[in-house]
């Protein structure tokens, strides 16, 4: 405990939460909702990122896509066999390397997508629904610059 948090606590005032902490509770939570919302479709939040990145960025290894989908590679590879036998991505060869296969978004997972973009959006709406628009893009640039100073 600092001497800062040792006074607050002695003065009867609790100190801050550390920003640690406020944005690991804050994940946990956006992930919960975004399980909830996304349980009628059968797929899971950590499958929805995988989904969203290839939409952004199609035709990647599966270890680009767990690197960009917060995953490990193991993870990825069960993720990847799941989705593909959904139909919501498939595997095709890498043009520039015959030996490794990238993954593709298939027009099943298109689909979910765009049945989820609407849902999704407001979802992050009610995240940010108390702060002013102006503060909404600092914070998204307070969230890249944060990610950009740990990278």
């Amino acid at each position: 405990m600092t001497e800062t948090s040792r006074s607050a606590v002695a003065d009867g005032v609790e100190p801050s939460p550390s920003l640690l902490y406020l944005l690991k509770r804050t994940e946990l939570v956006v992930r919960a909702r975004l399980e909830e919302l996304l349980k009628p479709a059968g797929v899971t939040a950590l499958q929805y990122t995988a989904l969203t990145v290839l939409e952004r960025r199609d035709g990647v290894s599966a270890a680009q896509l767990a690197r960009d989908s917060f995953v490990t590679a193991q993870s990825m590879a069960d993720m990847v066999r799941a989705l593909e036998n959904r139909g919501l991505v498939r595997r095709e060869p890498n043009p520039g390397n015959r030996r490794e296969k990238v993954i593709l978004l298939a027009d099943a997972g298109r689909r979910l997508l765009a049945r989820y973009a609407e849902p999704a959006r407001l979802l992050e709406e009610r995240m940010v629904g108390e702060l002013e628009p102006a503060d909404v893009e600092r914070f998204r640039d307070y969230l890249k610059s944060a990610h950009r100073s740990l990278s």
